[in-house]
């Protein structure tokens, strides 16, 4: 029984130090993709830990909505920022050209 003790100890500290780990490169990263990636992942390591503290309510709750729904409002505003930077460096790659081919009257 003690080694089954140890082990959910092991396991907590694991847990702990994960979703520590996690947050902090979420926050502190300078890629915003690989930061709502960790964001996500974060989330499931949170719903393990309300597993753990026999809530599984809140896990319910913390996959679907904090994970889940929130991971994909972010993916998709993430998705069109791309696009919106696409086309602000198209137009302004346009209109640099525009004025490269002008000749002076």
């Amino acid at each position: 029984m003690e080694t089954l003790t140890a082990l959910t100890l092991a396991f907590d500290v694991l847990l702990a130090l994960l979703l520590l780990l996690t947050a902090g490169f979420a926050l502190f990263g300078r890629n915003l993709f690989r930061a709502i990636v960790l964001y996500i992942a974060f989330g499931l390591l949170l719903a393990l830990a309300w597993i753990r503290l026999d809530a599984p309510d809140i896990a319910l709750a913390e996959i679907a909505i904090g994970a889940g729904l929130t991971g994909a409002l972010l993916l998709s505003a993430w998705a069109r920022l791309e696009r919106f930077d696409d086309n602000q460096a198209a137009d302004e790659s346009s209109q640099s050209g525009q004025h490269q081919t002008r000749t002076p009257h």
